[in-house]
């Protein structure tokens, strides 16, 4: 059989494009991409990029009062002017999404700007009804933002919205307690805005180190959110041009905006895959094999939709070794473990890699080396921000299961710490590397004695 095209990407951000990028530009692959919204996904659009931005906007305010903490009586962060920010934030992403787009064809990818369904095995179809045949289909369409099904939840915004505001809300609600509630609270009272973020749990980031949750949980306390901790909202209603969202606790309260921040879901429907027998998990996330490859021998999927590490560099490295795989003659996987991530929030930030301590404690001994303080720079100014280094270490192989930093440029220092844990390094490589003074990451490399140590029957 004859087909257009050696591989059809379905989805134009990071690990699409990359595949397409990889496998036309290098493999010499004839190669087709279709995006229905913009090229550069959710990272580059509504994700990674723009977020990032705003967290160094949203830092004015702790900077001035730091600076006045080093005797500059006259610093002030003056007033934030959203819509000159918005005006460069979208100058920025456009100038992205036209190098995402440029480097494709660059390379050779036949772009079509519409939304593509799946028709069988090998062939898709366009928002105009043309259809395209492949030997290969790749789908990597992402995740979206999910809500939580409460009566008057179209009245909420999700995470997407947050970039394109007319205007600053004087006062928001954000519902969740993951890193993205984390990071837009912390954006958004940094901007000026009266905060409140709910989220049902104890404590906010469930599933990262219990330790760092908790430093995490009062920074954003301190830094002025209204953090409300153990109530979910159960409904929302419009009065008066305002939103009042009911809490489970019997609360209500009003707000300008409501952002839900509770998760992202695959996006798979409407995708055409009921024409395919390509197998959904649970969740509605396609299931692959090691190799990226579905039940249908010929589709294959990265990325967020496959719902393993959903980062974008993860992404990525799977859009690229699929490349390779298939049409490079370098057969590669794609490792899952051990991935470092960050969370930015201010003015401490969490970094980490490789196990928890409640991980690492459930696998059996563990020897774990903590250290929390006040760093010198914060100190002086009169700041009580704490920061923490962490490494968890097997005390019988002496090697290091993973590392928690949450402190000033915590997001810098765990890409560093990275390396030598994914190499399988051990607690004595740290030992004998020698420190940088003065400087908070040196605390990593003089913990000589662990804080505390778990036996293997402390489960």
């Amino acid at each position: 059989m004859t087909f257009d095209y050696d591989l059809f990407v379905i989805g134009g951000g990071s690990g699409g494009v990359r595949a397409a990028r990889i496998a036309a530009g290098e493999h010499g692959a004839r190669v087709g991409l279709a995006e229905e919204s913009r090229m550069g996904g959710t990272c580059v659009i509504r994700g990674c990029v723009p977020k990032k931005l705003m967290i160094f906007a949203s830092q004015a305010t702790q900077m001035a009062e730091e600076m006045r903490g080093y005797g500059w009586s006259a610093a002030e962060s003056g007033h934030f002017d959203w819509h000159l920010f918005r005006e460069k934030l979208d100058e920025e992403l456009n100038r992205l999404e036209r190098a995402y787009g440029a480097n494709a064809e660059k390379a050779g990818v036949e772009i079509f700007h519409q939304r593509a369904r799946l028709v069988d095995h090998h062939t898709v179809e366009l928002a105009d009804g043309t259809r395209k045949t492949a030997k290969h289909i790749l789908i990597a369409v992402g995740g979206r933002p999910s809500k939580i099904g409460i009566p008057g939840e179209e009245l909420g915004l999700i995470s997407d919205d947050l970039f394109l505001l007319d205007e600053l809300p004087r006062r928001a609600l954000l519902i969740g307690g993951g890193f993205i509630a984390c990071e837009f609270a912390t954006i958004l009272n940094g901007l000026g805005v009266g905060t409140v973020q709910a989220y049902r749990g104890d404590a906010v980031l469930r599933g990262f180190d219990r330790e760092a949750r908790e430093m995490a949980t009062l920074q954003l306390q301190s830094i002025g959110v209204d953090l409300r901790l153990g109530v979910s909202p159960t409904r929302l209603e419009r009065d008066a041009g305002r939103i009042v969202a009911h809490f489970d606790d019997g609360n209500a309260d009003h707000f300008d905006a409501v952002f839900f921040a509770t998760g992202r879901d695959p996006y798979t429907s409407d995708l055409g895959l009921e024409n395919t027998g390509v197998r959904l998990r649970d969740n509605g996330a396609i299931e692959v094999d090691e190799w990226s490859q579905s039940s249908v021998p010929s589709i294959f999927a990265v990325g967020d939709v496959t719902d393993r590490v959903n980062l974008t560099p993860v992404a990525i490295r799977e859009g690229h070794a699929f490349a390779d795989t298939v049409f490079g003659a370098k057969a590669r996987k794609v490792s899952h473990e051990p991935v470092a991530s960050a969370v930015y929030l201010r003015p401490c930030e969490l970094g980490t890699i490789g196990l928890t301590e409640e991980q690492a404690r459930k696998r059996g001994p563990v020897d774990v080396y903590s250290a929390v303080f006040r760093p010198m720079r914060s100190m002086f100014a009169g700041s009580d921000a704490r920061t923490m280094m962490k490494l968890l270490v097997d005390p019988e192989s002496d090697k290091v299961l993973g590392c928690h930093i949450f402190g000033p440029e915590a997001g810098e220092m765990i890409q560093l710490v990275g390396i030598p844990i994914t190499m399988g390094c051990t607690k004595a490589d740290f030992d004998a590397t020698m420190a940088v003074h003065p400087t908070a990451a040196e605390e990593l490399v003089t913990m000589r004695h662990p804080a505390r140590r778990y036996p293997a029957d402390d489960n």
